[in-house]
């Protein structure tokens, strides 16, 4: 009889010491499970055993489709060969414990030249704040995040001198994106070398 009562005391202490799992956790590793991401993006946890707190890297493959005016006032069609091709873009990701309900917070660690990241790494996408609902998953916003490299928002920045150029310099614009991602340093900002 006493050893059944220490095999149970035992097991009760086993029990405490094991950390319960989170709503936001089951959540999360179904997001994770359900990931079908293409070779453009890695998902990298520092933490294997907290599935709360990860990176994103994207590099970019693709460009955006661009209506350029051409003579007599008609439109050709032309594609911009990737502006951010070549580049390794760092997000990490950070999930609170009411998680979906509150999006991830997600930051470029990384210093680039984006109209929809501020140089503190803080990015503007929709879906991460006021258009941000339960039903949405991680792969949305990994998507949503892929896609501001395929065609920047110049409408909705958070950096405004590259939304700027963006909408009144375009080959400018791309200059510095190009420079930016060699570690040049544009208008006494220095850019992180992001080339892969």
């Amino acid at each position: 009889m006493i050893k059944i009562w220490s095999m149970k005391k035992n097991e009760d202490a086993a029990t405490k010491k094991k950390p319960k799992t989170s709503a936001a956790q089951i959540r999360v590793q179904k997001d994770l499970t359900e990931l079908d991401l293409p070779s453009t993006m890695k998902t990298h946890f520092p933490d294997p055993i907290d599935l709360l707190n990860f990176m994103l890297t994207i590099t970019p493959d693709e460009g955006q489709m661009l209506l350029l005016p051409h003579a007599h006032d008609q439109y050709l069609n032309f594609l911009l060969l990737g502006m951010y091709k070549g580049g390794a873009f760092t997000f990490s990701f950070a999930i609170n414990t009411n998680y979906p309900h509150d999006p991830p917070k997600v930051k470029c660690t990384q210093t680039i030249y984006h109209p929809n990241v501020d140089l503190e790494g803080n990015v503007c996408l929709n879906i991460l704040r006021e258009d941000w609902k339960p039903v949405l998953n991680l792969n949305s916003v990994m998507v949503g995040l892929q896609y501001l490299f395929l065609e920047p928002n110049a409408d909705d920045p958070l950096n405004k001198e590259a939304a700027q150029e963006m909408s009144k310099n375009r080959d400018q614009f791309l200059h510095n994106v190009k420079s930016s991602m060699r570690g040049s340093s544009i208008k006494g900002v220095q850019y992180d070398k992001v080339l892969a």
